[in-house]
This record gives structure tokens, C-alpha cells and sequence, in this order.
């Protein structure tokens, strides 16, 4: 899979987050391997982002406490991001800034959402905005960061995944490889935040 050379951030950009918060992380409910290294590269996006008036989105699953992906009833994960928990708290070392967007998902006891567009305002916000090139990152690849770029390109977005910003959970080994060779499939661009002027 090709990632793509050097590219100049301009207007209509946004930078998008996803769900890098204390569950998904080592030793959270619900941890992603090394999920903690997407930390320092998206801060360094938020950087770049931020210095340029861009907007800033950061998704969150924001559950209820008998959300229907939880085992106890009848789903695959073990509670995780249960809302005003610890575990659902952004990273403490993600650096957002203060006028960044949160967008919570799955907020309703039967309603599961791995997209950051599924049952959120965030296309909306996006139109607003006048959004034209999206740049994914966060946890983790197969899941949430997949459905969300699907989503995006579906909704006629240009996307770029933030491949070393990304992570999987690798329930099988290639997984996280399925996902990016999907993402791309799909429409989508790889490229690394260092890549990113």
C-alpha cells in the first residue's frame, strides 16, 4: 500500500480523532497494543492543525452503563467508555486544545456506533465548516478508524488515514492490515503526520 508523499495542509481541512480515550489504551477496559504510541504523532497533528485555524475533532464512545455491545447483554466487549467514567475520559497526554470538537457516539443503551458519523452531528458540523479533506487517526484500525473513514468516503470526502497515528487490536494478527488495505480500497489515502506541512 502506497502512502502518500508530502502534503500542504490548506482550508477546509480537519483533523479527526478517534476515540483515544483511557479504555482503548494498555491496561484500560478494553486496551488496544500499543495504543498509547498514537499519542505523541497526533499531538504533533493537533500542532500542525491548530497553528493553521483548523478544526479539531476528537470522537468518543460515550456508553450507558447497559449498552447493548457490552457482554451482559448479549454483545462481543466487555464494558468499556461508560460515560463519566474514568475509562471514557480523552487521553491526559492528548493535547487538544481548548475550542476542539467532541463528538460522542453510542450514547443510548441500544444503539451501537464504531463510526464517528453514526447518530452524531458530525457531518453537519463538517458541512458548516465547509470540510473537504479529512485526516483520520486513533483507535483502533479495524473498528472505529475503519468505520469512520468508510463513512467519510461515503459521504464524498476526500480521506487521508494518519497511518502511523493508527492502531490495532489484532484479534487476528492481520487485521489492522485487512482494515488499511480496505480503507484504501474504499478511496482512501495513506499518509504519515510527518508528511503533513
Amino acid at each position: 500500500m502506497t502512502v502518500l508523499p508530502n502534503i500542504s495542509l490548506q482550508g477546509g481541512d480537519v483533523l479527526i480523532l478517534v476515540d483515544v480515550q483511557n479504555d482503548f489504551l494498555p491496561g484500560g477496559a478494553l486496551g488496544v497494543p500499543h495504543g498509547e504510541a498514537v499519542i505523541p504523532v497526533l499531538n504533533t497533528a493537533i500542532e500542525h492543525f491548530h497553528d493553521r485555524g483548523l478544526l479539531i475533532v476528537a470522537t468518543r464512545d460515550w456508553h450507558p452503563a447497559n449498552h447493548c455491545s457490552f457482554r451482559a447483554q448479549g454483545g462481543p466487549w466487555p464494558p468499556h467508555c461508560i460515560a463519566h467514567t474514568p475509562g471514557a475520559a480523552l487521553a491526559a497526554d492528548l493535547r487538544l486544545p481548548a475550542d476542539a470538537t467532541v463528538i460522542s457516539k453510542a450514547t443510548t443503551s441500544d444503539n451501537e456506533a464504531y463510526s464517528g458519523f453514526n447518530g452524531t452531528e458530525l457531518e453537519g458540523i463538517l458541512r458548516v465548516q465547509r470540510a473537504q479533506r479529512l485526516f483520520i487517526g486513533g483507535l483502533a484500525t479495524e473498528y472505529c478508524v475503519l468505520h469512520t473513514v468508510k463513512d467519510a468516503l461515503a459521504l464524498r470526502f476526500q480521506t487521508y488515514v494518519l497511518k502511523d497515528a493508527i492502531r490495532a487490536v489484532n484479534m487476528l494478527p492481520d487485521d489492522g492490515t485487512k482494515a488499511e488495505r480496505e480503507m484504501v480500497t474504499e478511496g482512501a489515502h495513506l499518509i504519515t503526520v510527518e508528511k503533513i506541512a
